[in-house]
């Protein structure tokens, strides 16, 4: 079995990501700054991925701010990326978004365009995992369109997914051999993304009224119909959005998102 360097292994998919590799049999480490593993500054990352087979990244920027949050990701990557090569590792693993080199507009999805070219040229054997949304995100995708007692979203299609199957799909990824190339993760429906956060919201006992605003944009992107589906040969998981929410509490909408 190998040792597994979760970078981002506190947060919502690295905790649940370590917790399935460890069931599995690996030593499945959870690094973040609370654990001494800094990838900005650098520190730590050296003496965490000694021994280590695999390092994924499953980490996310404190700011979205546009200069912020390129900062974060290429300082990280670039940090990861020489420590790993020092101490042999085979395998880079990261998690990323569907449409993210679609979305041009958006300075979050070019920090992630920027960090998986860095990752794709850096020589070691990878693998990308490219998630749609998550249902976990509802709230906060509203709160980032919300005006007074509106939320303005456009109804662009997306087909979300829930943070657990995210997980199983990179527990899965992180644990088998390098692909050096991309898959795609979805859940098994279809929305418009104004519609999606409607319902989620209402769920939650949540007033705001959900305006359809194809003018609206998404983490600074204008959306076209289709910019935030997977491609052909993505791989379907099977939660569906009700089933989601009908067995969690609404506490579990959380309130942040990529």
């Amino acid at each position: 079995m190998s040792k597994i360097v979760v970078i981002g292994g506190t947060g919502l998919i690295g905790s649940k990501v370590v917790a399935k590799l460890t069931a599995h049999g690996h030593e499945a480490i959870a690094a973040s700054p609370n654990s001494g593993v800094n990838t900005i500054t650098g520190e730590g990352l050296a003496e965490v991925l000694t021994g280590a087979q695999v390092v994924l990244d499953v980490s996310n920027s404190p700011s979205f701010a546009d200069d912020d949050v390129m900062n974060f990701f290429t300082t990280a990557t670039t940090n990861i990326i020489a420590a790993a090569k020092d101490a042999g590792v085979g395998h880079y693993v990261a998690l990323s978004v569907v449409g993210a080199e679609r979305m041009t507009d958006s300075g979050y999805q070019r920090a992630k365009v920027a960090q998986e070219n860095l990752i794709t040229g850096s020589g070691i054997p990878f693998s990308l995992i490219h998630a749609t949304q998550f249902f976990e995100f509802v709230t906060s995708i509203a709160a980032t369109a919300t005006v007074g007692d509106e939320v303005h979203l456009s109804p662009a299609l997306i087909q979300p997914i829930a943070a657990e199957d995210v997980a199983t799909a990179v527990a899965r990824t992180t644990a088998g051999a390098p692909l050096n190339g991309t898959i795609e993760v979805a859940g098994p429906e279809q929305f418009g993304l104004d519609a999606l956060i409607r319902t989620g919201l209402a769920f939650a006992g949540d007033p705001r009224t959900v305006i359809a605003d194809p003018e609206a944009t998404y983490f600074g992107q204008k959306l076209g119909e289709r910019m935030l589906l997977p491609g052909e040969g993505a791989v379907i998981f099977e939660t569906r959005f009700e089933e989601w929410l009908t067995s969690a509490a609404p506490a579990r909408l959380s309130a942040s998102a990529k």
